[in-house]
């Protein structure tokens, strides 16, 4: 209780200390100048913009319309590097991305694709002007030139197999294979890179909450020196609603001793499983097989025999069996 009275005593103390420094504190004065102020610096800057300067920047280049028996033997630029002049104003819409430049380079258009391509200085220099504003200058550019090689392919047809994970929402499960169509594409390769894959794979996809069937239409994983046709395959991705089923399955014995007959206590399991809604009315008990073998049941001396589910359809999920094992007597016949 001191401690805090003490605390509002300092505060009180500092409080009266301050106030009369405030009070003769020229505020209005202060405002006026801080708006002069940030009046100067607007005009300064609106000034500055109208000024030139130069700039560096970075155009991506992308390549198109490679034959697909063909890959890049080295890997060609990926971004060519400008120098320009403009009044600050217009390099602003570059430096903010309301100009993009971008250069497309038609691999087929450019001569001798069999051999080392050649986009030249002149060639570039038109591209990269047809990409800037009419006022900016180019003053240079890096690379001068593009040199593109490329390699002869060979073909092989691989399976495509769906890379990811699949969570559907509570109450839901997945009921069936997972689909990709095409089943298998053609994939261009080098010797050694096509020798080492047995498969190709798509883009890991990740589906959270899933309670519908879905179909999407994914990309192959990209894999360096590799090209795929097609380039995405449609994956079809089976998921239902599922309810519980209870069913007493008739156990069936195997391999009876010669000469005897055999009596199972009891002589049916409960079986419960998760199974779609589309399909719950349709199951029954002969959809199912539970059996035991009986042919050491001599030798048995715990008088006791294993349960095995055997037989059940491919949609039934989390099978549960009410009894592991059961009793047995071991009858002769008469």
């Amino acid at each position: 209780m001191m401690r805090l009275e003490n605390r509002q005593l300092l505060f009180e103390s500092v409080h009266r200390k301050i106030k009369p420094f405030l009070s003769r504190f020229q505020w209005r004065e202060v405002l006026t100048f801080l708006f002069f102020l940030f009046l100067s610096f607007i005009f300064w800057t609106l000034q500055s913009m109208q000024e030139e300067y130069e700039i560096q920047l970075g155009i991506p280049v992308s390549y198109k319309d490679v034959p697909h028996d063909r890959v890049f033997l080295k890997t060609p630029p990926a971004e060519v590097k400008v120098r320009i002049r403009d009044k600050g104003s217009i390099l602003l819409n570059y430096t903010l991305g309301q100009k993009k430049a971008h250069l497309t380079v038609s691999v087929p258009e450019i001569p001798d694709p069999n051999h080392n391509v050649l986009l030249n200085g002149r060639e570039m220099e038109g591209m990269i002007l047809k990409q800037l504003l009419p006022t900016t200058s180019l003053l240079n550019f890096d690379p001068q030139e593009i040199e593109v090689s490329l390699g002869k392919l060979k073909k092989k047809k691989l399976p495509v197999h769906f890379d990811g994970e699949i969570r559907p929402e509570a109450g839901f499960l997945l009921s069936g294979d997972i689909l990709v169509s095409p089943p298998e594409v053609d994939v261009f390769a080098g010797d050694a890179t096509l020798e080492s894959l047995t498969h190709v794979s798509t883009v890991y996809t990740e589906i959270k909450k899933g309670n519908k069937h879905i179909v999407r239409k994914l990309k192959l994983r990209e894999i360096e020196g590799v090209h795929f046709e097609p380039q995405t395959v449609s994956v079809e991705i089976p998921i239902e609603e599922y309810t519980e089923k209870t069913l007493e399955i008739p156990i069936v014995c195997r391999h009876t001793p010669p000469g005897y007959a055999i009596r199972m206590f009891p002589p049916v399991v409960n079986l419960t499983c998760n199974v779609p809604l589309s399909i719950f009315k349709e199951l029954s008990e002969k959809d199912f097989s539970i059996e035991v073998t009986a042919g050491n049941a001599e030798e048995n001396v715990s008088g006791m025999l294993p349960v095995r589910l055997t037989k059940k359809p491919d949609r039934i999920d989390r099978v549960t069996l009410s009894l592991d094992s059961i009793e047995f007597i071991l009858e002769p016949v008469k």
